[in-house]
């Protein structure tokens, strides 16, 4: 029983390993977190700019 059970599990992570349409998959992935890295480097000092101009326009409005 338990030799069954290693034995499918050694066949399927063959099978799992020798398949090749997975490899598109991690470009994919490669590629989604070159530009999640991308964003996020760019993405701080954008982030101070864009409150640094909302403040501005909240110092010029008029007090209530």
């Amino acid at each position: 029983m338990i030799l069954n059970l290693f034995l499918k599990f050694y066949i399927h992570a063959q099978l799992f390993l020798r398949r090749r349409d997975g490899a598109s998959a991690i470009e994919y992935v490669i590629i989604v977190a070159i530009v999640a890295l991308g964003i996020i480097s760019f993405g701080g000092g954008l982030g101070d700019k864009i409150k640094a101009i909302f403040q501005q326009v909240s110092d010029a409005l008029p007090a209530a």
